[in-house]
């Protein structure tokens, strides 16, 4: 254990001092268990969210969550592990997983639901018992800066399918699922991390489209839904979805009868805080009808300490009745109470989804190391679009020499800075064939604010990757520029492209290391 332990919050009532407990969910500094957060999991302590700061290795990480199940067997451990460009489990080389976006343009559920069980697996062998997954917003907003290729799509059907198939996997391998983000983020042009979206939308619009994905996963048993902090002025003109006791007890549990845990989306983030300050945030909250409360990334005692005497001065000003509170305390220990993590000596696996000779790789396995497979390498280039203009450029220049231009762009708070696309997979295992051509090739890289010259070699092909690319100016003018003045250049945008593909003659949807494992073996023969 690190760290000094701090006096607590001088909540008087001991009852309501535990309930208040219950339902936070802090992050926290470092990799082993500070001595503050484990006074506080003695005390009831609803869990902690891990993030990829909190992960060093497969047998550091289980020894994380033990402590924490020793000091509050009754503990929520989440994560926010998409199986894709969202990853905490392989936050330091890229995620083996091909990722929502992709998954969806495959169009085989049953897949889905392989891959979801996979990931399921891994986090049971950590000690995790709650996903912040799946990602089940519309992405029927090309310009979305924060959803994007987490999506499964941009129809409700799709979205839907995909979602429920992704629930099923996840929680057969006995972690529960955290569907996302309610009612829906996906038509947005803003991120909520950094200032409030607004979605003018009817309840009828939301109906029959952005509610169709939250209605699957309910019926495919989903145990914990995620608010999101966009505002619905049309439902409710003042509160974010997060703090709006119209939408989370009128929308989610009235209408879809949803009787889960309901998780805030972290309360430090701009579209839930920005105003208010988190323990108020925190207050609203609890009240609209949250049950557990994301706290945010690298809180502190004092933190928590100053959000729960806020949530107790609100029950003590009659702003919130200690009834909520109790109620959404049992919600989230009986959660944790059906949760139980896989032994530390991983057993044997026994599941339907997995053949014998899988299930003797998934025993052996451990998370945070496994590798990339070759059948999901090819399922992954299936799902790419690839324009006639690329397959020319591939069939004279696929397996030699051309010059590489990485575009990087600032990624959204919920990626992070987790290695992405080819450079990844060059990194996690540069022995390859694949690898070790694609790093011979000369290479320069575009940032928003440092635009390098262009020195290439004279008359080479040339090949340029980013994500997102039509979202980002620099991005534009770097690739019109370099169309201007060559004839070979093909354009790879491994994000969430435009519909006319302007600035993608390859869209992968996708940026995980396996994604970036199939743009090489594209790259490296001739079509």
């Amino acid at each position: 254990m690190s760290g000094a332990s701090v006096a607590h919050t001088a909540v008087a009532d001991p009852d309501l001092r535990r309930s208040i407990a219950a339902t936070l969910l802090p992050g926290f500094v470092g990799t082993t268990l500070p001595a503050w957060l484990e006074e506080r999991l003695r005390g009831g302590l609803g869990g902690v969210c891990l993030f990829g700061q909190n992960i060093a290795t497969a047998e550091q990480l289980r020894a994380l969550t033990d402590a924490i199940y020793a000091a509050n067997p009754d503990a929520v451990v989440a994560i926010d592990e998409e199986g894709g460009d969202v990853t905490r489990l392989y936050y330091g080389s890229g995620s083996p997983y091909p990722g929502n976006a992709i998954l969806g343009r495959l169009g085989d559920a049953g897949y889905t639901e392989r891959v979801a069980h996979r990931v399921g697996q891994e986090l049971r062998r950590a000690g995790v018992n709650l996903d912040f997954a799946p990602d089940i917003d519309i992405n029927s907003n090309p310009d979305n800066p924060v959803i994007g290729v987490r999506s499964f799509g941009s129809t409700p059907e799709v979205v839907a399918e995909h979602g429920a198939a992704w629930t099923r996997g996840l929680q057969s391998a006995g972690v529960a699922v955290a569907a996302k983000h309610f009612p829906g983020h996906g038509d947005t042009g803003t991120d909520s991390h950094l200032e409030l979206p607004v979605v003018d939308l009817s309840p009828r619009q939301l109906r029959e489209r952005e509610l169709v994905p939250f209605r699957a996963v309910i019926d495919a048993g989903a145990r914990a839904v995620m608010t999101s902090h966009i505002l619905l002025p049309q439902l409710d003109a003042v509160h974010p979805a997060t703090l709006s006791p119209a939408i989370i007890e009128g929308m989610l549990r009235g209408e879809l009868g949803f009787d889960g845990v309901v998780v805030s989306d972290a309360l430090d983030m701009q579209g839930a805080s920005g105003e208010r300050g988190i323990p108020e945030a925190a207050v609203l909250a609890l009240a609209a009808g949250c049950d557990l409360l994301c706290i945010g990334t690298e809180n502190t005692d004092e933190e928590l300490a100053t959000i729960e005497q806020a949530i107790a001065d609100a029950v003590a000003a009659g702003r919130l009745p200690a009834a909520r509170i109790s109620a959404a305390a049992a919600r989230v220990r009986t959660l944790a109470r059906s949760l139980l993590p896989a032994p530390p000596t991983v057993e044997s696996a026994n599941s339907a989804h997995d053949a014998p000779d899988e299930r003797a790789k998934f025993a052996d396995s451990t998370v945070g190391q496994s590798q990339v497979r070759e059948a999901d390498v090819a399922a992954a280039e299936r799902a790419f679009d690839v324009s006639e203009h690329a397959r020319e450029w591939l069939r004279e220049n696929g397996g030699g020499r051309y010059s590489v231009v990485r575009i990087d762009t600032v990624a959204n708070i919920a990626v992070g800075t987790a290695p992405w696309g080819p450079f990844s997979e060059v990194e996690a295992d540069p022995r390859t064939a694949w690898a070790a051509a694609f790093t011979a090739n000369p290479a320069v890289v575009f940032t928003e604010n440092d635009h390098p010259d262009l020195v290439l070699a004279a008359q080479s092909p040339v090949l340029v990757i980013g994500k997102d690319n039509h979202r980002h100016a620099f991005a534009r003018a770097a690739i019109d520029r370099l169309r201007a003045e060559r004839e070979r250049v093909l354009v790879v945008d491994m994000g969430w492209p435009s519909d006319d593909r302007a600035y993608a003659d390859i869209a992968t949807f996708g940026a995980s290391r396996l994604v970036g494992r199939a743009l090489l073996e594209l790259l490296g023969r001739r079509t």
